[in-house]
């Protein structure tokens, strides 16, 4: 965008302060410099947000390569059996303590995994409140349910 443009934006918007001399460098430097660069330039080379559905326990450990590559990963285990899911939890909390990593739920059988180099802040809470008798909930046939879900 030329000055004159731009100057025409900022006297529309209510701001006629003339900027200072190279102020729409930075601006300009700010949009043309790509992903890959300002993450090698502030120290977040290869960061990256995984989103994976695990289908099977094997997939574990493709969940543990990720984050020892100080990638945070969002896992959805929804489309995997309680008893499997539970696997992979334990699994995934394992993988957490020997990294230095947090483990957070963040919903109905998802989670969020992330590596020391990632800062996480807040917490989600359940909507229900925990009952004493309700900590594992009977099925129709007798077996038990996981609590986790």
């Amino acid at each position: 965008m030329d000055n004159d443009k731009f100057k025409g934006i900022k006297s529309f918007f209510g701001s006629n302060k003339e900027a200072p001399e190279g102020a729409d460098d930075v601006s300009e430097e700010h949009y043309t410099t790509s992903k890959e660069e300002y993450h090698v330039q502030n120290g977040m080379a290869g960061s990256k947000m995984m989103l994976l559905e695990p289908r099977a326990y094997s997939e574990s450990q493709q969940i543990a390569d990720y984050l020892k590559n100080r990638n945070a990963v969002v896992v959805n285990l929804k489309r995997v059996t309680p008893d499997v899911a539970k696997r992979i939890v334990d699994f995934l909390y394992g993988v957490i303590y020997a990294i230095n990593g947090d483990l957070q739920k963040l919903g109905g059988g998802i989670f969020l995994c992330t590596p020391n180099n990632v800062n996480v802040e807040g917490n989600i809470t359940d909507d229900q409140a925990p009952q004493k008798s309700s900590s594992r909930a009977k099925k129709d046939d007798g077996e038990e349910e996981d609590d986790f879900f």
